[in-house]
């Protein structure tokens, strides 16, 4: 099995000496295990200010979105090789926010994906459905048309370099996480859809839970087999609860 990955998703929060004051604490206080990989997405203003700090560390730099293009006119976005040379790792592309309040389609994500394999950095690609799709029963075609599209016209080598994150959108930042029983059955599902359109060792691919994750409810949801590790967002703000997070990954 993939080692456990825990993502910070910052979100549009901190300045750049909040930023690195934040990091400051993570580091003095998290103590590396090769059985976890952490991560930090920033917003774009702080990435060369963290991505310093992290430097010789083994916490790894993540970008919270990225544009498809490699340059041109298109005021406000940002490059995959911009990403690269900052020192970002990872990118998080398709995340709920992206889709629901700045209308991102299937179709651009997938071209996101594209673009960012294409420039060596590794895709945490979100998927999930939100609260009316669940009630009415279509979770689970919801998640398979988004893995279907969003992963359009990759290989099954391309997606040995993906991380898949599962966040129900009715869970994000509501303080209302799902079930570990409710996650594992998606998880199980995406896993499945792999094997069967990708012809893949499910496996071998990291598949992450995110929608209010916290430190009490961080170790039930690593109990799940199919459950990998986090995409954290409120509590990563805070260095003692992500730290904490981190550290159940080890135990979990």
């Amino acid at each position: 099995m993939p080692n456990r990955f825990i993502v910070g998703n910052w979100k549009m929060h901190k300045t750049i000496s909040q930023a690195e004051t934040l990091i400051q604490d993570i580091l003095a206080m998290y103590q590396p295990h090769p059985s976890v990989e952490l991560a930090v997405a920033p917003p774009y203003v702080a990435l060369q200010a963290v991505s310093q700090l992290l430097t010789n560390t083994s916490i790894k730099l993540a970008a919270q979105n990225v544009y498809a293009k490699n340059e041109g006119a298109f005021t406000g976005e940002i490059s995959p090789a911009m990403l690269k040379e900052l020192g970002c790792h990872y990118v998080i592309i398709g995340h709920s926010e992206r889709r629901h309040l700045f209308r991102e389609s299937d179709h651009i994500i997938n071209e996101k994906l594209h673009a960012a394999l294409h420039h060596g950095l590794q895709p945490i690609f979100c998927i999930g459905e939100c609260l009316e799709e669940r009630e009415a029963g279509q979770t689970h075609s919801v998640i398979q048309h988004q893995l279907q599209t969003g992963l359009a016209g990759l290989e099954t080598q391309d997606l040995h370099n993906i991380t898949i994150a599962y966040e129900p959108v009715w869970a994000i930042g509501t303080g209302q996480a799902a079930t570990v029983e409710q996650a594992t059955e998606v998880h199980a599902a995406i896993r499945s859809s792999l094997v069967t359109h990708w012809n893949m060792d499910s496996t071998q691919i990291r598949i992450l839970y995110g929608g209010s994750v916290t430190p009490e409810n961080a170790q039930a949801l690593f109990q799940s087999p199919h459950i990998n590790g986090a995409l954290v967002g409120k509590a990563c703000l805070n260095s003692e609860s992500f730290v904490k997070i981190a550290k159940l990954a080890i135990s979990g």
